[in-house]
């Protein structure tokens, strides 16, 4: 019994830790659109390195999808839980890599030359890969327990509350991609 209350408080403070990451960003898109219309907006191409990091995290999404069926079957998750790993580090790299194809086209976050367009693209992004820097720090616990196979289908509670989170950064991340490039 005990286990349990404990359990559904740290999926409450999961869900709430999600709400204030949900608010900040709202907070964001609010004056990302606000500002917008304003005038003085650079338009520019978005690199193609979004566009494979948002490939990516799709993909390491789905990939969790699989982990509870492997579990049921008491197979071991730690492969595939690895590879969401490599994905989550993947996608942070194409980031790094779309902000240098950004600065090569001068789009700068602050300074001369810079605009409120790319500022805003530069702190959304940037906002989203400090928070997936959590999802990677769960992963990588994760992989390490998981290589110990500690999990079970009855014992997968770190499993659960890393791939809500996970789930929950794709969709925030598809949020940010399409709002940048579609508005």
């Amino acid at each position: 019994m005990a286990l349990t209350i404990e359990n559904n408080a740290k999926k409450q403070l999961l869900w709430i830790g999600m709400g204030s990451i949900l608010m900040f960003f709202a907070g964001l898109t609010s004056a990302y659109i606000v500002r917008k219309p304003e005038g003085e907006w650079l338009d520019f191409m978005l690199p193609e390195q979004f566009t494979i990091s948002t490939i990516i995290i799709i993909v390491s999404s789905i990939l969790l999808f699989f982990v509870k069926g492997r579990l049921r079957k008491n197979q071991s998750v730690f492969n595939l839980v690895l590879s969401v790993l490599v994905l989550g580090i993947s996608f942070s790299f194409f980031q790094f890599q779309g902000w240098q194809e950004l600065i090569a086209q001068g789009v700068y976050l602050t300074g001369e030359g810079s605009n409120a367009s790319g500022s805003f693209l530069y702190v959304l992004t940037l906002a989203h890969l400090v928070h997936l820097i959590g999802g990677l720090i769960a992963l990588a616990y994760v992989s390490y327990k998981s290589k110990q196979n500690i999990y079970t289908i009855e014992n997968c509670l770190a499993i659960d509350l890393t791939s809500v989170y996970w789930h929950f950064l794709a969709l925030l991340w598809l949020f940010l991609f399409f709002l940048i490039n579609f508005y």
